[in-house]
């Protein structure tokens, strides 16, 4: 039997792709889920100020904080960052105050990664509306960040329902020259099976935020770079790749 490193994935109530997030992790990791409550509404600029409640966020920490996860995620990107980076920041403080070892919300996660990346300019693709799309990009630029461009599918429901073939060209439609990497956001988009060849055919990271959120809470997890064999799938991903030799220098 191997044994098993928890991670903690705190999810809105909506979140359909928890297959997604496994699809990251290697066998020596479980990922245990807990949910907000259900809003009846649409995925808009209220709905996500909504998802960023507190309380909900401590109660799900705590659901699962007695088999010891070795790290936690608030699994939204943009319950994280419709506030700001203060925002997301006092998600991450909620969660270490309700037992979590080590905590990171997606838009943290994408900060990290694009800090490790040394990526300064991006363009974003998005599902929403175009508002909540304007509200990324002002997270973005607060970050320190320029947007070189952006696209979006202006939709507000069953996200999760996106095709393959639709979010990669979304992501072809927000190349742009500048942009050093594109950043795909939703975790409610399905992005895993696409994102190496969308690299090798764009020549730049693509990067997702369920793949970041994995990434930030398998590295906070000790867990990444435990061994090149665990990771095969993900070696096309330059997010993985770039992190397996950091780590390797760093040891």
């Amino acid at each position: 039997m191997t044994p098993q490193i928890g991670i903690g994935m705190v999810v809105p109530f909506d979140m359909a792709l928890d297959r997604e997030l496994w699809r990251w992790m290697p066998d020596s990791v479980s990922l245990h889920f807990t949910r907000t409550g259900f809003i009846d509404a649409p995925v808009d600029i209220e709905l996500c100020r909504d998802l960023n409640n507190h309380a909900e966020i401590a109660a799900a920490v705590r659901a699962v904080s007695s088999i010891g996860p070795k790290a936690f995620g608030y699994a939204c990107a943009s319950g994280s960052f419709v506030y700001g980076l203060a925002g997301a920041v006092e998600i991450s403080k909620c969660m270490l105050a309700n037992g979590a070892q080590h905590a990171v919300t997606t838009s943290e996660a994408l900060i990290r990664a694009l800090d490790l990346m040394n990526v300064g300019t991006l363009s974003v693709a998005t599902p929403y509306t175009a508002a909540l799309t304007g509200l990324l990009c002002d997270f973005l630029a607060e970050s320190g960040r320029t947007v070189a461009a952006q696209s979006g599918l202006g939709r507000d429901h069953e996200i999760w329902t996106i095709p393959y073939a639709v979010t990669a060209d979304l992501i072809r439609a927000a190349d742009h020259p500048d942009a050093e990497a594109i950043f795909v956001s939703c975790t409610n988009l399905w992005t895993y099976d696409i994102l190496g060849d969308l690299e090798a055919e764009l020549g730049k990271p693509i990067l997702s935020a369920n793949q970041v959120t994995a990434w930030a809470t398998l590295w906070d997890a000790g867990v990444l770079g435990a061994g090149p064999a665990e990771w095969a799938p993900c070696h096309a991903q330059s997010l993985f790749a770039q992190s397996l030799f950091a780590r390797s220098i760093a040891a």
